[in-house]
């Protein structure tokens, strides 16, 4: 018997099976499962349709090959070689083409029509309805009513960009490995926190550089890495160094995606224009909340002009203090000395280095903190799995989750917290199976994961965490339990299966908890004597939220501006002007320096590292934040531990998927529309 462990039917995935020898054979078999399940419903007469069998028999037919492939993208992100690459990229444009062929299947599309028209069709209600209305859209927007020619070529140009995004994404990954700094001695760390020069050191002798008597240090782009060196280094030749090498990521041969970005805009304007739309921005938009470019592009600008004033005064203010600092004539700072005289400002201004706060945060005080906070407000309780569960690496652990109250199993979760060179940047949610109730009322369980790339543990202590890194952990469990707690029994309309710019508020609302002096009481206690934060470190962190706050909300808001404009106007921004041309049109987003850095699209794998993804869609970041400020004021004003008000969010947010329009759940919790001052305020910008 041939063993297929991509498409084994377990609940816990059995990692260690999964070999590479085993992709093309399961995902062949699977791509053929889901064709004979698309084939059974374009085989039913048009008078014996209904929704059960050909809406929910669509929803039905690929959903082996779903979770088959879902398996292997995971390990091109966590468990990367050139044996997993090479298959992956062989395959990528068969099921790339499957997918698209879908919606652009006559039969397919005649079938869903021909129960359309019939009078059981309107008479669906609640989430069915919900499902009739959003997969006729999804076909329609995906191409369903073009002619023969213009599917054929719309196929193609799917198959293409699933291809040109996935080598994006190589080539960031590949130049970030690419470069290392080894330096012999530590004359030129002064400044840099103990523990990052710990981290460089152990990192070296990972690599066989160095010894206990003859230290080396060894420093890498992976953010870990890089970060303490931009922030906290005296030797401004160091941060240089660091800082020409991070800028090169995806620019320069032979990982070079300049051109990669032009073929992607390229195809995705040709896309948008098969489909009927002006530009790729209006074809993504028109089902989010922002509905198309120029509104998202109107959201951006109207923020941008709120902070504008307060931006120019903290970019002043910034070169200001070096001036008095150094003694000299204020002017523009260089890239590599934003970072570093930024803390030395807040520093003087506050009294507070983001490194004090450091040992209060081990991961695994963070990781059970976090949970508590989740049991208290949304009623779940969580375990580890102790058994013999296992993950794809070592490092990997595995969760439980129940419903307190009705001690219904809702699912599991892999965290996979610390970097790796075969480890993709960046942290991330994803889930693996998607569960929910059925018709028999019985609950299927979710499956879900959580990656990062945070501070790694050195030298037999504990991983010690930036409060940044804090916020990180909390924002991707959002996301987790939007999944593990969605309650919709169509599953392509649970969990995080929402409006793209509502999918960040259950992730962002989670970071509040970690300013709260309550919620932090909890689990931020010193590693080595179990003391809370001191009560003048507390008021200090708080005090210094806000500082630099409005070049922060200016920076989100430029990468925002920059990928609405790519979408929107994708001609300016092709060929060797591209870098000038978005130079132009973030003159007044950016923070004059010295010498022009350069942009982050070469790197920025949200809009290249995918056929869409974040593409026409990073400004929802922001458009978030505006919706967690105001819903999180419910909890400020109720109790940040009201399980009542965490109920409501988990009932009327967390569960519901997107089996209503976003907006409607929105106003649902807060009873009236998103306010933008709540994010002024918090910022401390809303005067």
């Amino acid at each position: 018997m041939i063993n297929h462990p991509f498409l084994d039917k377990s609940f816990f995935v059995k990692w260690s099976e999964l070999r590479t020898e085993h992709i093309q054979p399961d995902i062949d078999k699977a791509l053929l499962g889901a064709q004979r399940n698309l084939d059974e419903i374009y085989r039913i007469p048009h008078e014996k349709t209904s929704f059960e069998n050909v809406f929910m028999g669509l929803e039905r037919a690929t959903e082996e090959l779903d979770e088959a492939w879902g398996k292997v993208s995971h390990l091109t992100s966590v468990c990367d070689s050139e044996a997993l690459r090479k298959v992956y990229n062989e395959l990528l444009p068969k099921v790339s083409e499957f997918y698209a062929r879908i919606p652009l299947n006559e039969k397919l599309w005649a079938a869903l029509s021909a129960f359309g028209e019939k009078p059981e069709a309107k008479a669906l209600a609640g989430v069915h309805k919900r499902f009739f209305d959003e997969t006729l859209a999804d076909f329609r927007q995906s191409g369903a009513d073009l002619s023969d020619e213009k599917k054929r070529r719309l196929e193609r140009i799917v198959a293409e960009l699933a291809q040109i995004t996935q080598k994006f994404s190589e080539n960031v990954l590949d130049s970030t490995n690419a470069w290392e700094l080894m330096l012999q001695g530590s004359s030129r760390l002064s400044g840099l926190p103990d523990s990052a020069r710990e981290a460089a050191r152990q990192s070296a002798l990972s690599k066989g550089h160095g010894s206990e008597e003859d230290p080396y240090y060894r420093f890498t782009l992976q953010y870990p890495s890089m970060e303490p060196v931009m922030t906290y280094a005296e030797d401004e030749a160091l941060r240089k160094e660091v800082w020409v090498a991070s800028i090169g990521v995806g620019a320069k041969e032979p990982y070079a995606n300049a051109d990669l970005i032009s073929k992607i805009l390229t195809l995705r304007q040709e896309k948008a224009e098969l489909l009927g739309k002006d530009n790729f921005a209006d074809q993504v938009l028109e089902r989010r909340m922002a509905k198309n470019g120029k509104e998202a592009l109107g959201f951006v600008d109207g923020l941008h002009t709120r902070v504008k004033v307060a931006f120019d005064r903290e970019c002043e203010a910034l070169e200001a203090f070096k001036a008095e600092v150094i003694g000299e004539e204020g002017a523009p700072l260089e890239p590599w000395e934003v970072g570093y005289w930024a803390e030395k400002f807040r520093k003087k201004r506050y009294d507070f280095d983001e490194e004090e706060l450091r040992p209060y945060f081990p991961m695994d005080k963070v990781i059970s903190g976090l949970f508590d906070i989740a049991q208290k407000v949304f009623s779940i309780s969580i375990r580890e799995n102790q058994e013999e569960v296992e993950g794809w690496h070592s490092e990997v652990k595995v969760y439980e989750i129940e419903d307190v109250s009705s001690g219904t199993y809702l699912g599991a979760f892999y965290t996979d917290w610390y970097p790796r060179e075969s480890k993709r940047g960046g942290a991330w949610m994803n889930s693996i199976r998607t569960g929910g109730p059925t018709e028999g009322g019985i609950c299927e369980p979710h499956l879900g994961l959580m990656c990062g790339n945070m501070t790694a543990p050195i030298g037999g202590k504990p991983a010690l965490l930036t409060h940044r890194e804090v916020e990180t952990v909390f924002h991707e469990f959002g996301h987790l339990i939007h999944h593990l707690l969605g309650e919709v029994e169509i599953k392509s309309l649970n969990g995080t299966n929402v409006a793209w710019d509502f999918v960040e508020l259950p992730s962002q609302i989670m970071e509040n908890w970690t300013w709260d002096r309550e919620s932090l009481n909890l689990f931020a206690r010193h590693h080595e004597t179990g003391e809370i934060i001191p009560d003048e470190l507390f008021k200090k962190m708080v005090a210094a939220r806000n500082f630099c706050s409005a070049m922060g909300t200016m920076r989100q808001l430029s990468l925002g501006k920059v990928d609405l404009e790519m979408h929107l106007h994708p001609d300016r921004y092709k060929g060797s002007g591209a870098e000038e041309s978005i130079r132009e049109l973030l003159a007044d987003y950016r923070m004059p320096t010295k010498t022009p850095s350069p942009s982050i699209v070469c790197r920025f794998g949200h809009l290249f590292a995918d056929p869409v993804g974040y593409a026409a869609g990073y400004y929802s970041y922001k458009w978030a934040e505006v919706l967690d400020a105001d819903a999180f004021t419910r909890f400020e004003k109720e109790g940040v531990f009201n399980a009542s008000v965490g109920a409501e969010f988990r009932e009327k947010i967390l569960s519901k998927g997107n089996s209503e329009d976003p907006m409607i759940l929105f106003k649902r919790f807060m009873g009236r529309g998103p306010d933008l001052n709540a994010l002024l305020v918090r910022s401390g910008l809303s005067g």
